[in-house]
């Protein structure tokens, strides 16, 4: 008899102390759950085996990266009737998810084990991060690290990303396109640098050279751009030489720390800071202080999380760090701008673009799925089915207000104190060419 979906059902429904949102489809044809709602399909038993042997998010991940566990229905639907039932109830000491010692927990446990097959569970899959051993982010693991996320292929990024090739939120307008919105995020950061010809601008975490570019061809700024990815570089060169902007950008394959040509009048870093880390992120504050001409400004475009009552116990989301970005960090705004500030910046603006980030992700995510055999075609199934599923939960954690992402405007102040800020600062809310 094929009951597999009812069991599930009825196991998840003992342990939460209440009905399951999602419908079920099991490995044996079964269903069970309310008609009409998104399905959770697991496709293999196999997926039990890792919710076992890696309980939680990891052994999730692990199965949804391998196609073992799918979602039919509206995926953003689905993610949020799940975080709310089992994450953000399992975050709760007060209900969800009890310890393993609780009753409850254990028939569940239980249950699982009776369904889910012949022991051990399979091995990750190959998209998974491996053991990574050394000190967290010295330069040899910084890389390691950007190279498995971003050289996974250009054709792939710009499928995604679109012509642009921006990989950070763009800046929307009712009614506007990813290409405009993207056109426009650039336009703000140099605007906000208040960039002119011939100004020094170094961008560090440069990517494909979108930023460069803007700023060489539109305001006619001397633009040197680092990144650790060198399918990033090739490709930003590749670009760079076609608009004809050889003589005013260089690309280089460098760690930010090795920079030492200052100093420069202006300095981007637009959704690099994240990959710094908390115990070098006053190193990086000091760097770009350094490398910056007094009177000179910093745009940081930052991931921001929320503030843990306690600190010490903020840790990296287990599918984000093992499949994704491993080793990011994400810091609360206040941090940043403390540190920012310890380094002998001054804050100038700070301008949350949380919902353009949540309009974004989403534009991406359907590029993905409109060309989805494609995007397969230029990697794997699993690397295809992480950036569906973190770009589409991405999303929601910026709609919710669970992240932000934040422009920090900050100076050098010159001898004296001088800005060299304009009193009335915010002169880019008004674009410079229309």
């Amino acid at each position: 008899m094929a009951d597999a979906a009812l069991r599930l059902t009825a196991l998840a429904e003992e342990l939460l102390g209440e009905r399951l949102p999602v419908r079920i489809r099991a490995w044996d044809g079964s269903e069970s759950g309310p008609p009409g709602a998104p399905v959770l399909v697991i496709r293999n038993r196999r997926a039990l085996r890792r919710l076992l042997w890696k309980p939680g998010e990891l052994g999730l991940a692990r199965a949804w990266v391998a196609g073992e566990l799918d979602i039919e229905g509206d995926l953003y639907e689905a993610l949020d009737l799940l975080a709310a039932l089992i994450w953000e109830r399992g975050a709760d000491a007060k209900d969800g998810v009890h310890p393993v010692r609780d009753p409850k927990v254990r028939a569940f446990a239980k249950g699982l084990l009776q369904l889910a097959g012949p022991w051990p569970p399979p091995p990750p899959p190959p998209e998974e991060v491996r053991r990574r051993t050394g000190t967290l982010h010295t330069k040899r693991r910084d890389k390691a690290a950007i190279s498995h996320h971003y050289d996974v292929g250009n054709d792939f990024y710009e499928l995604v990303l679109g012509p642009s090739m921006v990989y950070s939120c763009a800046y929307w307008e009712d009614g506007g396109n990813l290409e405009d919105a993207q056109r426009d995020k650039l336009d703000l950061v140099c605007r906000k640098l208040a960039l002119k010809e011939g100004d020094r601008l170094l961008d560090v975490g440069c990517g494909w050279g979108s930023m460069a570019i803007h700023a060489a061809r539109e305001y006619g700024a001397r633009v040197t751009g680092v990144t650790l990815s060198v399918e990033q570089a090739a490709f930003a060169r590749k670009r760079i030489a076609e608009e004809g902007l050889t003589d005013r950008i260089e690309i280089r394959v460098q760690d930010y720390r090795d920079v030492r040509d200052g100093p420069y009048d202006a300095i981007s870093s637009i959704g690099m800071a994240e990959h710094v880390g908390a115990v070098r992120f006053r190193e990086y504050a000091d760097d770009l202080h350094a490398l910056l001409k007094p009177g000179g400004r910093l745009l940081n475009h930052q991931i921001a999380r929320r503030p843990e009552p306690d600190e010490s116990a903020y840790h990296v989301d287990d599918f984000i760090d093992a499949y994704v970005f491993p080793d990011g960090e994400l810091a609360p705004v206040g941090r940043t701008l403390a540190t920012l500030e310890e380094a002998g910046f001054e804050a100038r603006d700070v301008e949350s673009l949380r919902e353009h980030y949540a309009l974004t992700l989403r534009r991406w995510v359907a590029n993905l799925e409109e060309h989805w055999d494609r995007a397969v075609g230029m990697t794997s199934p699993g690397r295809a089915r992480v950036w569906r599923l973190y770009m589409a939960a991405s999303a929601l954690s910026f709609e919710h207000n669970k992240i932000g992402v934040n422009q920090i405007l900050v100076v050098r102040p010159a001898e004296g104190g001088a800005s060299r800020t304009p009193l009335r600062a915010r002169a880019w809310t008004a674009s410079a060419t229309g």
